[in-house]
């Protein structure tokens, strides 16, 4: 029977690259901190090869796993800011292009509304 498809299995590569490059900066704070991977691994409640796991990039580990790691680093913090509306460009794009319309749509019925009260005066 084959597998069923995960959301990792369909990652875009640049995806794929950033998850890797947080698990390689997570190795490196941890290896900065001459904590090891057993140590590490205790503190967080994980296994080695979990931790090794994360230390590779692997995204099927959970968003806690990487969260814990950044917690011990007091990095955690960050988390909350990777999504936040006021950095959203795609949203902030799309609330532009709607405050553009609506002052389009605004503007043609001020026109109508000139336009008609020319053809309605006696």
């Amino acid at each position: 029977m084959p597998k069923n498809s995960t959301v990792s299995d369909q990652l875009s590569p640049q995806t794929l690259a950033a998850i890797e490059a947080l698990g390689s900066h997570l190795a490196v704070a941890r290896t900065r901190r001459r904590e090891s991977q057993a140590a590490r691994a205790k503190r967080m409640g994980i296994s080695i090869p979990t931790l090794s796991r994360m230390e590779a990039g692997d995204p099927t580990v959970s968003m806690a796993v990487y969260a814990t790691s950044l917690w011990l680093m007091g990095r955690d913090s960050e988390l909350a800011q990777i999504a936040s509306p006021e950095h959203d460009k795609g949203a902030l794009e799309l609330d532009v292009q709607a405050a553009l319309a609506l002052g389009r749509t605004r503007a043609r019925a001020s026109a109508n509304a000139r336009a008609g009260s020319r053809f309605n005066k006696n």
